[in-house]
């Protein structure tokens, strides 16, 4: 009963813990705001962490306590045992020294190693939670990806000509909404040199689709074909590799570690003055001088990335949504018909749809489903958008006829 109750304090001391360490990011990345407003912040002080902190504190103390007891009940029962045989045992039967003595010694043998189970009740109790923490993040050991993954150098296939998606289906659940998103079905094609740009609503899918497109999420059915070769989970990992992606949620390393071209400082150097970047950062052996720049800045040096990776797919999510005007333009109407002109397939996903005429095709997702794919059609509609208001603009894309 002891235990049982210790464990169930151990969980509460484990969310109270989650919720602290919540509150220990929002401090971080919320100081400014906490910092303007007073109220705010002492709520923030007094609502959160200190009571996140007293009820993990309250929760472990009881646990602790609930083990102590368990650990010094089991030695009281050891001694009660011991008792008995050196007090009440002779009283029922003749018993010699010697074997009273085997008695007690064989008694207090077994004391040692069943202390040092309970005394580990504890131990085992907090790794009990961990562990079911983890599997409530789906990352459950007994699940284990039966993914082919290597770190060895291979050649990219970059002779394809058409990628596929035959049926592609995927879905989650929304917390917030307490339902689930299905994406797709999803029929698409994607020939080689294509520019392609991607739009829709948010929460309509459109990096879930992104990510299914470049192997990191497995559709659930259907299935991708790459010149009609379907990609399992034994050529996954080497169907990733025709890809260079910025997400929106991306990750910029200080070095342009794992590209391997002897030409790499000089190329770096020739994008960073194409990119407006050659006066804030310098690279030397492959190592960036700096990543301290703003958000609209680290986002070239992830282009910058993605260009020296010289892949035959580039898919860029919400990449110009931090740039300035000036660079936005460059963008659409240098950077990604350049792209194009090398032979690069691009999936651009964007709300810009000022720039909709430059692409070959626009697709449109509408709550994971493909709404409007008609090339000629939207490139009209890009051409009409530039002369109208923003509530004109509105009613068009509602009704393109």
């Amino acid at each position: 009963m002891l235990i049982t109750s210790g464990f169930r304090s151990l969980h509460l001391a484990r969310e109270a813990e989650d919720r602290l360490f919540g509150h220990f990011r929002a401090l971080t990345e919320g100081i400014k705001e906490l910092k303007l407003h007073r109220e705010r912040r002492g709520a923030f002080l007094n609502n959160g962490v200190q009571s996140s902190t007293a009820d993990f504190q309250r929760h472990n103390i009881a646990a602790e306590i609930r083990f102590i007891f368990a650990h010094n009940w089991g030695h009281l029962l050891f001694f009660l045992l011991m008792g008995l045989i050196l007090f009440f045992l002779p009283t029922w039967e003749r018993i010699g020294t010697r074997t009273m003595s085997g008695y007690v010694m064989t008694t207090l043998y077994l004391m040692g190693p069943l202390a040092g189970v309970m005394s580990s009740i504890a131990l085992f109790g907090r790794a009990n939670v961990a562990l079911q923490k983890i599997e409530e993040l789906g990352l459950s050991l007994a699940n284990r990806s039966s993914e082919v993954c290597t770190v060895e150098m291979q050649e990219e296939s970059a002779d394809w000509r058409r990628l596929h998606l035959v049926g592609v289906t995927h879905s989650y659940h929304r917390e917030e909404e307490g339902s689930n998103f299905i994406l797709g079905p999803i029929d698409l094609t994607f020939h080689r040199g294509e520019l392609i740009f991607l739009g829709g609503g948010n929460g309509s899918g459109k990096s879930t689709l992104a990510k299914i497109i470049t192997g990191l999420y497995p559709p659930e059915t259907g299935e991708i074909r790459l010149d009609g070769k379907p990609i399992t989970d034994r050529n996954r990992d080497d169907y990733r590799q025709i890809f260079s992606a910025v997400f929106s949620d991306y990750f910029l390393f200080d070095s342009l570690i794992g590209l391997t071209n002897p030409r790499l400082d000089a190329q770096a150097h020739e994008y960073l003055q194409q990119l407006q970047l050659g006066h804030k950062v310098k690279i030397k052996n492959g190592v960036l001088s700096t990543t301290a720049l703003s958000q609209g800045q680290r986002k070239r040096l992830a282009l910058l990335t993605a260009y020296l990776e010289d892949r035959s797919f580039y898919l860029f999510d919400e990449w110009a949504s931090d740039q300035d005007p000036l660079f936005k333009e460059i963008f659409y109407t240098q950077l990604l018909p350049e792209l194009k002109a090398r032979g690069k397939t691009v999936l651009v996903i964007t709300h810009d749809d000022k720039y909709f005429h430059l692409a070959d095709r626009f697709i449109k997702l509408d709550y994971g489903k493909i709404e409007h794919g008609n090339t000629e059609q939207w490139k009209v509609i890009a051409g009409r958008l530039r002369s109208l208001t923003t509530v004109e603009t509105v009613q068009l894309l509602d009704d393109p006829k």
